[in-house]
């Protein structure tokens, strides 16, 4: 396989994943990591791909230029998001933990909601699976949660682990509930994302729930992003805020979903 052939498979892969390891790439393209490696540092040089610790991502300008498989917004960074909407999260947040029963196993998502829903899980004696950074801050000092931390190569922007390692364990969770995020909800009944490494993520963690509640501010309704997470069919419970569009909360009602406004 000629370099311009292994270069375009990696950029390929990347535009699936967002996010690969140079192991996973020497595997897929039956190569030596020294080559892929080599690979690397000509794509990031190029503008292709950014070279991370271990392995690559997604260039932000395939992402702009439209050549990346599909479109991503510029991701507005954790802790500028975390002072946004404060007392709706909140607000959402004390609705969450009432459905939280002792000794059950909770996927918490990442986002700045799953954070506050955290905070308010100190104490309790519930296990905790994340791949969120936010959600391990503050719950790392408690000993009544069991915490669990799903792998990944991390995205230091948004304080979150993520690729085929990450969606490799949720493959060996079984939770009770998971408490899933997003950036929106269209009105034809679409919960959707602006990244393509979280939604894969997201829909591998609502594989793993008895119950999936949907954490969303009326900022949400209908928000942004372009990349279909799942329905709301497969949402048993929105927690939201008195704002949120009426007709989307009555399409979830419709699909069986119950809504609790905060």
């Amino acid at each position: 396989m000629t370099s311009r052939n292994r270069h375009a498979k990696i950029v390929e892969s990347l535009r699936t994943t967002g996010v690969a390891s140079v192991r996973e790439l020497a595997e897929r393209l039956q190569v030596s990591e020294s080559t892929i490696r080599r690979d690397l540092i000509e794509l990031d040089r190029n503008g292709e791909l950014v070279r991370t610790y271990g392995g690559a991502a997604m260039s932000p300008r395939a992402v702009l230029d439209g050549t990346a498989q599909e479109p991503e917004e510029a991701e507005i960074p954790f802790d500028v998001v975390a002072t946004r909407d404060q007392a709706m999260k909140e607000a959402i947040a004390e609705e969450a933990v009432k459905l939280v029963e002792d000794d059950s196993v909770v996927v918490l998502d990442i986002g700045t909601t799953p954070q506050a829903i955290a905070r308010r899980l100190r104490g309790r004696p519930v296990t905790v699976i994340t791949s969120s950074l936010a959600v391990l801050d503050e719950l790392r000092h408690d000993e009544a949660v069991r915490l669990v931390m799903l792998g990944g190569v991390l995205r230091r922007n948004y304080q979150s682990l993520v690729g085929s390692l990450t969606e490799q364990a949720l493959r060996q969770v079984s939770a009770d509930l998971l408490f899933l995020s997003c950036t929106g909800v269209r009105p034809s009944g679409h919960v959707v994302d602006n990244m393509a490494v979280e939604a894969p993520l997201k829909q591998a963690m609502i594989e793993t729930a008895g119950q999936v509640v949907l954490v969303a501010a009326e900022t949400k309704f209908p928000g942004t992003g372009s990349l279909r997470v799942c329905p709301l069919s497969d949402i048993d419970v929105l927690i939201t805020t008195g704002g949120a569009d009426p007709d989307t909360l009555q399409l979830c009602r419709e699909a069986g979903g119950k809504v609790i406004l905060a």
